[in-house]
C-alpha cells in the first residue's frame, strides 16, 4: 500500500551479482553479497551544514529518479549561512523516500541515518525507528565534539543505540587513504567524505553511479585535481560497501514502473517546476517575460533559474530592494510585458501598496510568495502555509487578487501557468503561493508535449473602443469585456491610446480622476465581481463510495501528507472523502454545496487555521483545524491519527 510503513526486515532476500562503478574484478575467494528487495526506503543524510548534506543528498536523488523508482525529498537546513561548526542549530539534513510504488511524502521515519558527527546523530536520533540502520562517521566522535552537543558519554560505546543497526564507519580516514596520492591538503581531501559516504550508499541500494561522476567532473571542470579527488572517494565508499564484512547485505527498489504513464520524466524541484512554468506561460502567450526580484530564502533560486533563459525573452531585474522589484515588474506589466516578482512573506508586506496599484490599474500581474515560517524574519529556511490572509487581505482598501495554489513540486509547473491564465485574461495581479517544502522538495515530474500547453494567447487594444455623444471614436482604457470585466490592455506608444494612470480612483470608462462616491462604489464593486467571476474548475471530492462522513480538505503542500493518511485509513477500512484547493480566490463554484454534503470537515493547515476561518466566515461550516507551525511538513501518521479521532468523535 502506498505510503504505508515497509520495516527494511519485511523484504524477501534473492541473489544477485553487484557490478562495481569501476569495472575491476572481484577480489579473489570472495562471493556475491546476499541482496534484499524492498518496497520503499527512507534515507536521511545528516552533518555539518558545511558537509555538503544537500549536494549528497541531491545526487543520490538524480541517480534514484534516472533509475526509475517514485521518490520525495525534504531538505533541512540552517538559516545561518554559516552556523557554528559541530552545534545543534549547525546540523543539516536530506531526507529521500523512494519506493517501487506511487508516494506522496518524504516519509514520516527514515530507515537508514547517516550521521557525520555527534550534532547530525543527536538532532536526529529521536526520528528513528528501532531496528533502523544507523551510519556513523566514528572520526567525529571526540570527546570535545561530544561535549558540544551535550554527550557525557560516547553512544556509540555506551549501549544507548542499542536498539539500531549501527554501522561504525571511520568515514574521514578512509576519505583521507584513498585520496593519500590525491596531492591535496588534508583539510580539502576531508571534504570528500560525503561522496565516499554517497559511494556507500549507492552501493547499499543499487543506484547508478556514471552520472554522479560525469556531474562531478563538471561541477570541479575549473578544478581537475578537485573533481578527481571527489570521483575517488565516490568510488572508493563504493568499493568500501562491496569489500567490508560490516555490510553483508545490499538492497534493492525496483523502479515504480506502474506509477508512472507513458512520458518523458525528469526530477524536478517546485521552484525549478514553477521557473519552467513562468517561462512556458510566456511562450503560450508570446509575450517577453520580466522578472522583478529582490533576493529572498525561500524564493532566490527562481531568479537565478530564469536569468539562464535570455534566449526565451526572459528580462530578469535583482532589485536594489522589494519594493523596487515589484516596481518594475508593474511597469513592465504597463509596458507589455508578462510581468512578476517573487519573495516571501516578509517581502509581500513591503510589496503591499504596489499591489493595490496594480488593482486598480488593473494590470496582469505574478505575485510569486514561497512561504516561509514567520513573524518577521522568522524561520527563513523553514516551511509554514501562514501568508493566506496577508495575501487575501493585506493591502488598504477593497483590493480583491485571486490566489492559486500548487500542491506538489511538479505542480509548480501547472500552477504557474494557470496564475498567468487568470492574469492576463482577467486583467488582474494574481498571487501564486508555494512554500518551502514545495520549493526545495523535489518528485519525478513528466515533461508535457508542447500541444498540451494552454493557448494564453492576449490581443492589445489596436484602436478607438467608444464612440462618444458627437459622434467621435475614442478610446476608454476601463471599458470592459462585458464577460470578463477585464479593462483593454494597451501598450504605451500605441498611436490614438493615449490615457491616464496612477493611483487615484477612476472614472469608470474614462480612467480620469474621479471623486464621486457613486462612482468609487461601482469601481469598487466591479473590481471585485470580476475576480469572483473568474473560471476556475469545481473542487473534485476523492470519495470512493460516496457515503463517508468525514471531509479532509486541504491547500497547497498539505496535499501529499493528507492523501498519504487517507491512504492508510481507507486501508484500515475507514470511509473518508478528501478534496484539494488550488484555487483559493474565488473558490471552486461548487465548494459549498462539497461541504455541506459531510458531517464532519476537518481542514489541515500549516498555520493557526487561516482557510479555516474563511471557510466557516464565507459557508457558515464547522470547519474543524488541525494545525501545526513547526517549520516542517506534517507527517502521514500523526494526520491518520487526527483524522481517526475525527471519525470516532
Amino acid at each position: 500500500m502506498a505510503d504505508e510503513p515497509t520495516p527494511q526486515g519485511r523484504s524477501r532476500p534473492v541473489t544477485s551479482q553487484v557490478s562495481n562503478p569501476t569495472d575491476q574484478q572481484r577480489p579473489p575467494g570472495s562471493t556475491a553479497k546476499e541482496v534484499r528487495r524492498l518496497e520503499r526506503v527512507v534515507i536521511r543524510f545528516a552533518g555539518d551544514s558545511g558537509d555538503g548534506m544537500q549536494l549528497t543528498g541531491d545526487r543520490f536523488t538524480s541517480e534514484t529518479a534516472s533509475f526509475g523508482n517514485d521518490l520525495s525529498t525534504l531538505p533541512n537546513f540552517p538559516a545561518e549561512i554559516r552556523a557554528p561548526a559541530g552545534t545543534l542549530p549547525g546540523v543539516s539534513s536530506f531526507q529521500l523516500h523512494f519506493a517501487d510504488h506511487d508516494i506522496l511524502t518524504p516519509g514520516d521515519a527514515p530507515n537508514v541515518l547517516v550521521a557525520m558527527n555527534p550534532a547530525a546523530l543527536k538532532a536526529n536520533l529521536a526520528d528513528l525507528p528501532r531496528g533502523a540502520e544507523l551510519i556513523v562517521n566514528t572520526d567525529e566522535f571526540s570527546k570535545r565534539a561530544m561535549a558540544k552537543v551535550g554527550y557525557t558519554a560516547n553512544p556509540l560505546e555506551d549501549g544507548s543505540l542499542e536498539a539500531y543497526r549501527v554501522h561504525p564507519v571511520p568515514l574521514t580516514t578512509l576519505t583521507l587513504e584513498a585520496l593519500k596520492e590525491s596531492g591535496l591538503a588534508r583539510r580539502d581531501a576531508e571534504r570528500a567524505k560525503n561522496m565516499f559516504a554517497l559511494g556507500l550508499l549507492s552501493w547499499m541500494y543499487h543506484r547508478p553511479t556514471q552520472s554522479t561522476e560525469s556531474f562531478l567532473r563538471k561541477k570541479f571542470a575549473k578544478k581537475p585535481e578537485v573533481a578527481e579527488a571527489n570521483v575517488t572517494a565516490f568510488r572508493a565508499g563504493w568499493n568500501f560497501g562491496e569489500t567490508t564484512e560490516d555490510f553483508a547485505v545490499s538492497y534493492e527498489v525496483a523502479p515504480a514502473s506502474a506509477a508512472f504513464p507513458a512520458g518523458t520524466y525528469r526530477n524536478i524541484s517546485g521552484n525549478l517546476a514553477l521557473s519552467y512554468g513562468l517561462v512556458a506561460a510566456s511562450q503560450q502567450a508570446d509575450l517577453p517575460l520580466f522578472l522583478g526580484s529582490y533576493p529572498i530564502t525561500p524564493a532566490s533560486d527562481i531568479l537565478h533559474e530564469l536569468s539562464k533563459h535570455k534566449n526565451f525573452g526572459v528580462r530578469t531585474f535583482q532589485a536594489e530592494d522589494e519594493i523596487a522589484g515589484i516596481g518594475a515588474a508593474l511597469g513592465a506589466a504597463f509596458g507589455g510585458s508578462l510581468a512578476v516578482t517573487t519573495t516571501s512573506g516578509p517581502g509581500v508586506a513591503l510589496k503591499s501598496e504596489t499591489i493595490g496599484l496594480a488593482v486598480s490599474l488593473e494590470l496582469p500581474l505574478l505575485i510569486v510568495d514561497i512561504q516561509r515560517g514567520g513573524p518577521s524574519t522568522g524561520l527563513p529556511t523553514k516551511t509554514e502555509q501562514a501568508d493566506l490572509l496577508q495575501a487575501m487581505y493585506g493591502r488598504n482598501g477593497e483590493a480583491p487578487v485571486p490566489i492559486v495554489a500548487p500542491a506538489t513540486p511538479g505542480d509548480c509547473f501547472t500552477a504557474a501557468l494557470d496564475a498567468a491564465r487568470i492574469a492576463l485574461a482577467y486583467r488582474t495581479p494574481v498571487f501564486l503561493l508555494s512554500d518551502g517544502y514545495l520549493a526545495n522538495g523535489s518528485e519525478p515530474w513528466r515533461v508535457p508535449e508542447p500541444d498540451e500547453l494552454p493557448d494564453l494567447a492576449v490581443r492589445f487594444a489596436s484602436g478607438p473602443n467608444h464612440t462618444t455623444a458627437d459622434g467621435t471614436e475614442v478610446f476608454w482604457p476601463y471599458k470592459r469585456d462585458p464577460q470578463t470585466l477585464a479593462r483593454p490592455w494597451a501598450v504605451p506608444g500605441t498611436p490614438g491610446l493615449e490615457h491616464r494612470i496612477g493611483g487615484i480612483e477612476k472614472q469608470d470608462g474614462t480612467g480620469n480622476i474621479s471623486y464621486d462616491p457613486a462612482n468609487h462604489d461601482f469601481m469598487v464593486r466591479t473590481r471585485q465581481a470580476k475576480v469572483d467571476g473568474i473560471e476556475v474548475p469545481d473542487a473534485v471530492v476523492d470519495d470512493p463510495d460516496g457515503d463517508a462522513r468525514l471531509l479532509v480538505l486541504g491547500w497547497g503542500s498539505t496535499y501529499g501528507p493528507i492523501t498519504a493518511a487517507v491512504r492508510r485509513l481507507r486501508a484500515a477500512g475507514e470511509k473518508v472523502a478528501q478534496t484539494h484547493l488550488r484555487h483559493l480566490n474565488p473558490f471552486p463554484g461548487n465548494l459549498g454545496e462539497v461541504l455541506k454534503r459531510y458531517d464532519k470537515v476537518v481542514v489541515p493547515e500549516m498555520n493557526l487555521g487561516q482557510l479555516a476561518t474563511l471557510l466557516r466566515a464565507r459557508y457558515l461550516v464547522d470547519a474543524r483545524s488541525h494545525t501545526q507551525v513547526t517549520g516542517l511538513p506534517f507527517k502521514a501518521e500523526q494526520l491518520a491519527t487526527v483524522l481517526k479521532e475525527a471519525l470516532d468523535g
